[in-house]
Parts: C-alpha cells; sequence; structure tokens
C-alpha cells in the first residue's frame, strides 16, 4: 500500500493519504482542462520566485554515492547558516531518508499545503519514502505517474524562502529527469552538479549525462569525483579504491570542458556518518571527507550566486 500524495485523488485517513499500487494511471495524473493548466502554472511560478538557488544533482551510474553526496552537502549547507531544501525525486529508490537521520519522517497537510520534514530549522526534505505504509515496499511506477508526483512535490510542498534547494535524481536520463527539466525550463535552475567514480567504467556514464544536459540546455556547474580513495584511520594516507585508467573524473572534465569541483575520499567517518544518518562535518569535522565537502559546497554557492539570471536561457520541451 502507498500513500498517494495527490489531494483531489485520494482518500484522507489519519491526516495521510492513501492509494492502492493497482490505481489506474488515469486516476493519478488525470488530464487536465486548460484552467487547471493555468492554476498549476501560477503555483509552480509563485513557488519558484521564493527558491533562490535550484540544483539537481545527477549521476549516469548508479553505485557512485550520488544521495550520500546529495545528503552532505545540504547538511553542510544548512550549517553554513543557509535556508536548505532536499527534494528526493527518486521515486523507485528513495534513500534520502535514511541519510539524513528521519526515515520515520511523516508528512503532514495544511491549508497552505504538504509540510516537508524538517531535520533543523534550516534543513527541510521531502520524499516518496516518508508515504510508504512499509518501508520494504516496491514503487512499481510507469513515468505518468511519476511525472505527476514530481509535479506535486514542486508546486504542494510549502518549501517557503530557500536559499537553495538541491533536487536528488535517480541515476541515469529517465522519467524524472525529463519530468524535472520540463518543470525547471521556465523556472531558471542554476544547473546540475553530476557525480561520478574514478573509474571509466563510472565516467562513460557521465559523459553520457553531461550530453544529456547540453542537449536540454540544463547548465553543468561541475563534476565531483566521490570515493576517490580511502583515507586510512590510523596514519590518514588516502589510497586508491577505483584505479583512474583514464586519468579520472579530473581529465574527462578537461577534455569535456565542463568544470571539476573536487574530490570526496572514503573514510570510516564518512561511512558511520550515512549510516546513522549524520553530517559528516560533525563526527569528523577535520577528515578529508568533510574539509572536501565543505569546500565543494562553498564552489557551489559560489557559482550559484554569481550567476547572471537571464529571461528565456533554458531548455528544450519533451
Amino acid at each position: 500500500m502507498l500513500r498517494n500524495p495527490a489531494p483531489a485523488l485520494a482518500v484522507m485517513r489519519r491526516g495521510r493519504l492513501m492509494v492502492a499500487l493497482d490505481a489506474p494511471i488515469k486516476r493519478l495524473v488525470p488530464a487536465a482542462p486548460a484552467r487547471r493548466r493555468i492554476r498549476w502554472s501560477t503555483k509552480w511560478h509563485i513557488s519558484c520566485g521564493m527558491l533562490k538557488g535550484k540544483i539537481l544533482i545527477l549521476s549516469g551510474k548508479g553505485g557512485v554515492g550520488k544521495s550520500t553526496v546529495s545528503s552532505q552537502l545540504a547538511f553542510t549547507l544548512a550549517n553554513s547558516d543557509r535556508d536548505v531544501g532536499l527534494l528526493d525525486v527518486d521515486i523507485c529508490g528513495p534513500s534520502i531518508p535514511r541519510m539524513l537521520g528521519i526515515n520515520d519522517g511523516e508528512v503532514h497537510q495544511s491549508a497552505e499545503g504538504w509540510q516537508p520534514v524538517y531535520v533543523d530549522d534550516r534543513l527541510a526534505v521531502m520524499s516518496i519514502g516518508f508515504m510508504l505504509t512499509n518501508k520494504d515496499d516496491a514503487i512499481v511506477w510507469r513515468g505518468p505517474r511519476k511525472h505527476g508526483l514530481i509535479r506535486q512535490f514542486l508546486t504542494d510542498v510549502t518549501w517557503g524562502n530557500l536559499d537553495v534547494l538541491l533536487v536528488d535524481t535517480p541515476p541515469g536520463t529517465s522519467d524524472e529527469h525529463l519530468s524535472m527539466v520540463n518543470y525547471l525550463k521556465d523556472c531558471q535552475p542554476d544547473g546540475a552538479v553530476l557525480v561520478t567514480t574514478p573509474q571509466e567504467v563510472a565516467l562513460q556514464d557521465v559523459r553520457k549525462e553531461i550530453n544529456f544536459c547540453r542537449g536540454v540546455g540544463l547548465p553543468i556547474i561541475g563534476v565531483i569525483e566521490n570515493m576517490s580513495g580511502f583515507e586510512c584511520p590510523c596514519c590518514g594516507k588516502v589510497s586508491e579504491i577505483f584505479m583512474p585508467n583514464t586519468g579520472g573524473a579530473k581529465q574527462m572534465c578537461k577534455d569535456m570542458d565542463v568544470p571539476f569541483l573536487g574530490s570526496i575520499p572514503l573514510n570510516n567517518e564518512l561511512q558511520a556518518a550515512c549510516e546513522k544518518g549524520l553530517p559528516i562535518i560533525g563526527l569528523g569535522p577535520d577528515s578529508k571527507p568533510a574539509q572536501a565537502v565543505k569546500e565543494i559546497s562553498e564552489k557551489i554557492m559560489h557559482k550559484v550566486e554569481e550567476r547572471p539570471v537571464v529571461k528565456g536561457a533554458y531548455g528544450s520541451d519533451f
């Protein structure tokens, strides 16, 4: 059983929304008349006006630690006195709630809309993971259902005024990415941050992701090389665990003319932070991963804050 956040279509039970997984797609994403589309568009533009920065976190290959990077960036930015939102649009594999230590969080509905789950006063989160009756339930949805849910995450969630909204996406270039591209095209997104690991099997998919961004006109803020090595807990030496046989992410960025934001090594503290849903800057503030995340987060925000606003500069339609 999945709690479907579609107010006009689902049944409210104990303040939460429920719908069966086998509900027809037409009930989930009805064909909207023109007047309804205008209302939706107006609502979204109002929401956009409250979001200073809008960043998509992408990866071509699964397993490169994209959600780890997303969650730790969110923690770090919130710790720097910024108001941060983290939207999890990995519909079939939501992991953000656990990585932020709010796996049991619940979404509540008010007169203004859905209230995001707050990690603290600075960090708001929304994910379909909060709406599962059983955390082990599989979400078997086709594109239209995902499309409708993402739209509601953007328009019906009361994010408030945010310095930046981070959007954690699934691997590849699938329905979720196309939905976000469509919804953000009139909202001037700041761009995409791509996450990879050093080995060629991951880099070859990141190249495709770069070409995807260029094809739809989505600016690329830069590339992060995650798991660039392992920091020994005894001596602090960093050893390579994925061999960069083709030069790693830094060389790929040079070849494809995209910014390289930095490398994040692994260590025991980062692994513990992810499992416990805690910030690495709290568990190991002087560790190499913590320093790397802090430096990368500031680079990202510097690019966001200095980016000129160009009306009508974005977007292909799908």
